[in-house]
């Protein structure tokens, strides 16, 4: 079974039942134009449109049957998760998309849906969290930025979130924020070709600093993008963990994370492998954005690796990471 471990999906129905149901989300603001849809979470600036490709079920799976693909492991859209939104009202919402995902996956059998949570909340967080592994969730996808720009996944209010996920042993996929304030990555494409790579690092460092990492390692933690560049830094933080009492071991948590192949580079992918081993490397496409990876399984044959380590990296991990039968 060959699996592509890292794709979004915003299925049609859950836009029709977000246009149906807009009078129970009074926090949320819905944004059309000329076919498109937006939305603005409790006064927040605009999100960018729900992107045609989000929402195009025939595109996708033509996509898949072309790669040779048989299952897609998809969260939502990470603009539209609404962490913004009151504890109550991004419950719903995150209940709401949710309810559509799994819909969509039991419609069709090619994707493996994971969850959204309330991030802004805690304690709300482990609640979906729980009730969406019983549904039949693997996990969830995560934002880095729960409270907006210069917040953080280690938040002390959060440790319910992280508690359910250690106990249920829920997947829980750490994907970047498309703008996470540095506007220095403003120009020239580089919201995608760096900067959601140095948000998920800096994210990732936080929650391997502050020992979430190995505290909650029952928790399958998935960094995307070559574990979002951490092996690149890896002396560096080694070397800061030895003159910062107290802080996690980054090493160690190195060996916890899981990650995908999106580094469109073999180079980089072999070296990612010398630092991590396979043993939690998964095919990943980021499907449909641009910045990913168009023919995921190409990287994977260049990276000259036995057979047995291909067929894991292909599919066999993510089948049983996302327990997919």
């Amino acid at each position: 079974m060959i699996v592509d471990a890292h794709a979004h999906l915003v299925p049609p129905d859950l836009l029709t039942a977000i246009r149906k149901d807009a009078a129970k989300f009074p926090g949320v603001r819905l944004i059309e134009d000329a076919g498109s849809l937006a939305f603005a979470f409790a006064g927040a600036k605009p999100t960018r449109p729900v992107s045609k490709p989000l929402s195009d079920i025939p595109g996708r799976l033509a996509w898949m049957a072309k790669n040779g693909i048989d299952k897609q492991v998809v969260g939502g859209w990470v603009d539209m998760f609404g962490y913004e939104l009151p504890g109550p009202e991004s419950e719903a919402w995150s209940r709401l998309t949710n309810d559509a995902l799994l819909s969509a996956a039991k419609a069709e059998r090619h994707f493996v849906p994971l969850a959204s949570v309330p991030l802004g909340d805690g304690a709300r967080a482990a609640s979906v969290l729980k009730a969406a592994i019983v549904a039949g969730f693997a996990g969830a996808m995560i934002g880095t930025l729960p409270r907006g720009v210069g917040s953080g996944l280690d938040a002390a209010d959060l440790d319910p979130f992280w508690k359910a996920a250690n106990e249920t042993g829920a997947v829980i996929f750490i994907h970047p924020s498309f703008d996470a304030g540095d506007v220095r990555v403003n120009d020239f494409g580089l919201a995608n070709g760096l900067g959601r790579v140095t948000d998920a690092m800096i994210a990732m460092a936080r929650l391997i600093s502050a020992g979430h990492v190995a505290r909650y390692r029952n928790a399958k933690i998935f960094a995307p993008i070559g574990a979002a560049a951490l092996p690149f830094v890896l002396g560096r933080l080694k070397r800061n963990h030895a003159i910062t009492p107290g802080i996690g071991d980054p090493v160690e948590a190195l060996s916890l994370i899981y990650t995908d192949t999106i580094v469109h580079d073999v180079r980089v992918l072999k070296f990612v492998i010398e630092l991590m081993g396979t043993q939690r490397l998964l095919m990943g496409s980021d499907m449909p954005f641009p910045i990913g990876d168009t023919e995921p399984m190409r990287i994977v044959t260049e990276a000259g690796l036995p057979k047995a380590q291909i067929d894991s990296i292909n599919g066999g991990l993510a089948a049983r990471l996302f327990r997919i039968g």
